[in-house]
């Protein structure tokens, strides 16, 4: 039996903020770098050798979307293995959040746009399996979408 090879020899630890406004809408950003390139995601990133898991996450934040939240607790765990040539093995644990702001300052670096969106919007938008999953332990009526009618989002 042949063992899979991974493009690095550790798991990649990363941290998501399901930032939800007081009107009840998911922040989501649409990622211009791989991972999920093209794909709509919740900010987030890699923890650091040696950083606190919840500065980890507050920092990517920050990066990707200029925003400073507050957090309200883990939602859950998610494991991700990425298909093809550039395999990686992701633990990533997702953080329900509230913005502190609503003023979304982008890095144009690693996001293309971004998006204040409605619960009952979000099945319109193009994202990763993980990310729907975890959508969906946050606002349950997502799961009634038709994710094959997301492909081409």
């Amino acid at each position: 039996m042949t063992k899979k090879r991974f493009k690095k020899e550790h798991i990649v630890t990363s941290v998501v903020a399901v930032i939800v406004d007081d009107d009840g809408r998911v922040l989501l950003t649409r990622r211009s770098v791989p991972p999920f390139l093209d794909q709509w995601v919740m900010p987030g990133g890699k923890i650091d050798l040696g950083e606190p898991i919840l500065e980890a996450l507050k920092r990517e934040v920050h990066e990707e979307v200029g925003l400073e939240i507050e957090i309200n607790g883990l939602i859950d765990v998610f494991e991700h293995l990425t298909p093809g040539e550039d395999n990686c093995h992701f633990v990533i644990l997702y953080y329900r959040c509230r913005p502190l702001y609503c003023d979304v300052v982008h890095n144009v670096a690693e996001v293309a746009e971004t998006a204040w969106v409605p619960c009952s919007e979000l099945c319109r938008y193009a994202m990763p399996a993980g990310g729907r999953f975890i959508l969906g332990q946050v606002f349950p009526e997502i799961l009634l979408c038709d994710i094959a009618d997301n492909a081409d989002a």
